[in-house]
């Protein structure tokens, strides 16, 4: 096998959060996978073909991604953010767990800025302590584990950044998530509701649970509850370092 398969982050928008290393991966690459709305942030020039997808087929897309780079191609399979949360590098393993002939393939993972870390760092510091991340989206697993999962990370005071909120087809499950924080006696603390993070859109608003409604969050939106110690210092929203 000739080619090459590399796993890339793209962080959550602006180019300035891409990594040199992932910049380098894309321009030596001669095929770029992904859902298309991340496959349209890279420029096209000649020698490289696109090939956006869907966002729901992920297995599909790592196998075509094997196969490329079994033939000769240096592929990229990119996701927003880094691959390795809640995106494209677990698919791809799971593929090659299915096409064993595909396992002596070079595969590089190369991390990217994730969605939760830059919200974090426009909004202060509300993960300078312990803290989770929780998807929100039911599409993989079902909605019970996420209620599990919540409640648990409450009871266990950890801040949570939460995933994929909300979408045109899971319009309800953010005000579910809401009210299940809220029954696990987190209303007072504090939510940082982060949209479109480095985009010229960008959005931060800081509420309280209790003040939260779910039409505050959409697919571009990353959520951040903080922990029962997370405070405001004038702008800014950080959870202190040591637990009292």
């Amino acid at each position: 096998m000739t080619g090459t398969l590399t796993i890339a982050g793209l962080g959550p928008g602006s180019e300035a959060m891409v990594t040199p290393e992932v910049s380098a991966a894309l321009a030596c690459a001669t095929d770029i996978l992904g859902y298309a709305p991340y496959v349209a942030r890279v420029p096209p020039r000649p020698g490289l073909t696109l090939h956006p997808s869907d966002n729901r087929v992920e297995l599909q897309r790592a196998g075509e991604a094997l196969q490329l780079a079994a033939e000769g191609g240096h592929v990229v399979v990119v996701s927003s953010g880094d691959p390795g949360v809640f995106a494209m590098a677990s698919a791809v393993f799971e593929a090659l767990e299915q096409a064993p002939q595909y396992r002596e393939l070079p595969i590089r993972v190369l991390p990217g800025i994730t969605a939760m870390l830059a919200a974090a760092a426009r909004a202060g510091a509300p993960l300078g302590h312990d803290f989770c991340a929780i998807n929100l989206s039911d599409n993989l697993k079902p909605w019970a584990v996420i209620e599990k999962r919540l409640r648990l990370a409450a009871e266990a005071d950890f801040a949570i950044a939460l995933y994929n909120p909300r979408s045109a087809s899971r319009p309800d499950g953010f005000g579910r998530a809401l009210a299940a924080l809220k029954e696990a006696g987190c209303g007072e603390r504090l939510v940082i509701f982060a949209r479109a993070v480095s985009a010229p859109d960008e959005k931060i608003e800081t509420v309280t649970l209790n003040e939260a409604r779910p039409e505050m969050a959409d697919m571009r939106t990353l959520v951040i509850v903080g922990n029962s110690q997370t405070r405001r210092v004038g702008r800014w929203v950080y959870a202190p370092r040591q637990v009292r």
